[in-house]
């Protein structure tokens, strides 16, 4: 799978990118159909529920699966964003 892998407003240092890529390999053997995924991570202002938001857009045949999660560290928001990934893929599996 071609990974995208975007940082808005701060620069994503290696260990955040090797990260975001060990954890979308792992999705990847859930979207086998899968042509692409674009990672988007972004600061916000928002400290109390967490200021680090991860955005994940999985391309599949004719749609495209979301997700985001806002939380205190990158990992978690990444985490979060895939375990939703993980079952928005089982309803497209369903209907396919």
């Amino acid at each position: 799978m071609n990974v995208q892998i975007q940082s808005v407003k701060f620069d994503a240092d290696r260990r955040l990118i090797d990260f975001v890529e060990a954890k979308m390999a792992k999705l990847d053997r859930f979207a086998e159909r899968s042509t692409g995924a674009d990672v988007i991570l972004k600061l916000d202002k928002d400290h109390e529920k967490g200021n680090k938001i991860a955005t994940i857009t999985l391309s599949m045949p004719g749609e495209e699966l979301v997700a985001s999660h806002q939380a205190k560290t990158f990992e978690e928001a990444v985490d979060e964003a895939i375990d939703a990934l993980k079952r928005q893929l089982e309803r497209f599996k369903e209907r396919a």
